[in-house]
């Protein structure tokens, strides 16, 4: 059973909800992103995407483009994206993390060395966005080898057929992205996603965790009565820019701890959305 695998079931069994944050490697700088993930666990986190920062995303607003920006002039990449990974798994051996992010460093670093290193540095799941399921057998094939889950997006506009390829293919959940639109879009249409989960959930056999678009307790908590897990990402990285030096880490836990708490109020598993 993968860490992810494991991760879902344990809270499937507590009748809880994965608490799932987005951190962009290397943001603010590159020495702040591991006591940013530590400060991420303390705060409730149960599974951490780290993005890995890329100068032309497809799918990222601004907030998170701004944050790839200023990692990537500091000098930040897929290569010291996983050395981060290896530091914090030598000293959290329960946590998950998925990398998520673009095709081109990937296959710039090579599909076989990535993969290699992704597992040597603990690497649980791998989300590319712009490797759909049929154009990547390669890849799937090199993940699956490491023991590494291949993380899928469905979105609203997703047919049945991409339903089946993304259930033939992935593994560890699946990402649904809530709508029509980039990371940190404001127009969650809640009624969309409960119609769409259950059925998704059915075909695919596993998890769904919903991101794009979730900013607060409230959101998250009617999210979580409908889907397995939340994913926060721009909001977090908003979190970290309003910081005074020194101070993001322990905002960044406040913060989660919000989230967590709604997460986990007794009433959410009958709560309508």
């Amino acid at each position: 059973m993968s860490r992810l695998e494991e991760t879902f079931s344990q809270l499937a069994a507590r009748g809880r909800k994965a608490l799932i944050p987005f951190l962009t490697a290397g943001f603010p700088e590159p020495a702040l992103t591991l006591p940013l993930m530590r400060a991420l666990v303390a705060g409730g986190a149960d599974i951490i995407e780290l993005g890995v920062p890329f100068s032309d995303p497809m799918a990222d607003g601004a907030t998170v483009q701004r944050a790839s920006e200023q990692a990537l002039r500091q000098g930040m990449s897929l290569r010291r994206t996983l050395t981060l990974v290896r530091e914090f798994r030598a000293e959290d051996a329960r946590t998950p993390v998925v990398l998520m992010g673009y095709a081109n460093p990937v296959e710039a670093m090579g599909v076989g060395a990535f993969a290699a290193g992704a597992r040597e540095a603990g690497v649980d799941g791998v989300l590319v966005v712009d490797y759909p399921p049929e154009e990547c057998a390669a890849f799937t094939g090199a993940l699956k080898a490491a023991g590494i889950d291949q993380i899928f997006l469905l979105a609203p506009t997703s047919t049945e057929a991409r339903i089946g390829q993304v259930a033939a293919a992935g593994s560890g959940y699946i990402y649904y992205v809530s709508l029509k639109g980039v990371t940190g879009a404001g127009h969650l249409d809640l009624d969309e996603v409960a119609r769409r989960i259950p059925a998704i959930r059915a075909r695919a056999g596993l998890p769904v965790a919903v991101g794009f678009g979730i900013r607060d307790a409230a959101s998250a908590r009617r999210i979580a009565a409908v889907a397995d897990g939340v994913v926060i990402g721009s909001r977090v990285i908003e979190e970290i820019e309003a910081s005074p030096p020194g101070q993001a880490a322990a905002n960044v836990t406040a913060f989660m701890r919000g989230i967590r708490a709604a997460l986990d109020e007794p009433a959410v598993a009958k709560e309508a959305p």
